[in-house]
């Protein structure tokens, strides 16, 4: 009989979706975009309106990568806890567990930011 490791060891980053998993499949990612800014250094609230689209995020769960013509697996160039930059427009929204998550493809990031 063969036993299955508990879940956490085989997704340990499936650990912040209580109630459901996501798993991105090939080279898709999954992010969490940062909080847009609602008030001004000095303390004016910014309307809706005027508030900017955020373009970065932080990286919460990653594909195994694309496959090549030989069949051999293209790893995805970010990893789960980075920070990136995004396009203004794009990605697919995805609400789980009451949290707002994009999916995009690993191409469509146009940067990491290190520290």
């Amino acid at each position: 009989m063969i036993r299955r490791p508990p879940r956490s060891t085989l997704f340990p980053y499936t650990t912040l979706f209580r109630s459901k998993r996501l798993v991105p499949l090939f080279d898709r990612v999954l992010v969490e975009r940062f909080i847009a800014e609602t008030k001004t250094k000095g303390g004016v609230l910014i309307p809706e309106k005027a508030q900017g689209k955020v373009v970065n995020a932080t990286v919460v769960a990653v594909g195994p990568g694309s496959k090549n013509e030989n069949g051999s697996v293209i790893p995805v160039s970010v990893k789960v806890g980075d920070t990136v930059l995004l396009p203004e427009y794009g990605g697919t929204k995805v609400n789980v567990d009451d949290k707002e998550y994009y999916l995009f493809r690993d191409g469509d990031i146009l940067g990491k930011w290190e520290s």
